[in-house]
């Protein structure tokens, strides 16, 4: 796992992402991009009516209003951010984070990792047990050739500190990998299921001549799936287990001298993650979250259970007096290839091109081509197939074949997993309001639209690394 160990290789490694050549055959990129590099392309100053469908874009401007609103709101807390990468694996939008105050990026495998390290993150949490011995051996040399790069791994048993004893013996690293104790709870994903169990852990750790245990981790978001009292409840329990345990570890001189990580916080319960944790934090600990899909936000799970959604009037509250939506900053465009029956619409999109595990996507606003004027459309996606989406309408709706339909998308993680490149569109983007409303949480002020941005500039195109 090679590392660019300085900010001026950082730089240089994102650079490159701009001198990369386009071939004009990347997904829904135009033919005239052939050619070029990236930087060349933009340098076109090309717009979204160039482009072709099915096609993802991000709006510049929601980006950085999500950046900006997350940031501000761990800072009024003291607590730290390593936004979760594996949200879109886009080294030049995790720069943005960094640049925002992120204390590094959490990433979820290896593979991940190594995306992380190339470009130069200086401190990156591994949210996941590392027990693959080449993943592990990868490691242990970039550790060692680089003294000030921090990374962090989950052990949540005896037998995975056994298993990583046993594939760092015959590297022997130069210097301990530091873990943290991963508590879980009964009906959860991973971590020990109970205090003894996650004490044990930690004994083992400190009995490990290679790992060096760095603090206590978690994660709550698979206890709860909505912000019911009973979901949210469950939550806090959780939460308060996870503040024993590190209470229990620090007072027990369990951490070697320094600074203590204690971290939780998807990006639905972060409000709940901080009001039991954020008290914790001082000198000796840092209480650091790692919700992901704040920056690109969405117009469906998220839009319904973010603490910064409009839409949760009660997590809201605790937000502060300063508390503003974070906005969708991703949608898709597609376009009627077929009207075979009236109430039916199919578009030149499916699995291959939009998410679907958390919802199906949403009908926004339709125009007659990619740049057109465009005004709301009302409607249902029912089902997707892999290369189609069905669009119900009212039979009178008209929406003729040709004519091209803005989608919301619901859940960031599964929409950037399907395209290389997206194109990031300047200002609002196509179609978007003044951004105040964006969050709504039934969409409809985001699907009014306006004319004044119908074509705007692509200013950049995001490369994912999946």
């Amino acid at each position: 796992m090679s590392r660019s160990t300085t900010p001026t290789s950082r730089r240089d490694a994102l650079a490159a992402l701009a001198e990369h050549p386009l071939t004009g055959l990347e997904k829904s990129l135009p033919a005239a991009a052939a050619g070029h590099t990236v930087a060349e392309f933009l340098a076109t100053r090309p717009r979204l009516s160039t482009f072709s469908t099915p096609l993802l874009t991000l709006d510049d401007g929601a980006l950085e209003q999500n950046l900006v609103r997350m940031a501000a709101w761990c800072a009024e807390r003291g607590v730290g951010l390593a936004p979760h990468g594996k949200t879109t694996m886009a080294p030049v939008l995790w720069e943005r984070q960094l640049r925002a105050g992120a204390w590094g990026i959490t990433v979820a495998n290896p593979a991940q990792l190594r995306v992380a390290l190339r470009f130069g993150v200086p401190r990156v949490h591994l949210a996941n047990a590392l027990v693959d011995p080449a993943a592990l051996a990868e490691l242990a040399g970039a550790l060692a050739a680089d003294p000030e790069l921090t990374v962090h791994s989950w052990v949540d048993s005896p037998d995975t500190v056994t298993a990583m004893d046993a594939a760092l013996a015959p590297v022997r690293p130069a210097r301990p990998l530091t873990v943290l104790v991963e508590l879980g709870a009964p009906g959860g994903r991973t971590g020990a299921r109970d205090l003894a169990t996650a004490r044990a852990v930690a004994a083992a750790v400190g009995a490990s001549p290679y790992l060096v245990l760095g603090g206590v981790s978690g994660y709550e978001g698979a206890l709860a799936h909505d912000r019911s009292a009973e979901g949210l409840a469950a939550v806090r329990r959780y939460l308060g287990e996870l503040a024993q345990l590190h209470r229990e570890l620090a007072a027990a001189g369990a951490y070697p001298p320094g600074e203590a990580v204690l971290t939780a916080g998807g990006s639905a319960y972060f409000d709940e993650v901080t009001d039991v944790l954020a008290p914790l934090a001082g000198p000796d600990t840092l209480v650091l979250l790692r919700s992901g899909a704040y920056l690109i936000h969405d117009d469906g799970f998220y839009r319904g259970i973010s603490p910064l959604a409009p839409s949760n009037a009660g997590a809201s509250s605790k937000a502060g007096p300063d508390a503003g939506p974070l906005r969708s900053a991703m949608h898709a465009w597609v376009r009627v290839v077929s009207r075979p029956e009236p109430g039916l619409a199919l578009l030149d999109a499916g699995k291959r091109d939009v998410p679907y595990d958390e919802g199906l996507p949403e009908p926004q606003l339709a125009a007659d081509q990619l740049g057109a004027p465009a005004h709301p459309l009302a409607g249902e996606i029912s089902a997707v197939n892999d290369q189609h989406a069905f669009l119900r309408l009212d039979p009178a709706t008209e929406l003729r074949v040709g004519q091209v339909v803005r989608l919301g998308l619901s859940h960031p993680c599964t929409a950037f997993d399907k395209w290389r490149w997206i194109p990031v569109l300047a200002g609002g983007g196509a179609g978007a309001t003044d951004g105040a409303t964006d969050g709504a949480a039934d969409g409809t002020a985001d699907r009014a639209g306006t004319d004044a941005a119908a074509d705007p500039v692509v200013v950049d195109l995001v490369r994912t690394f999946f």
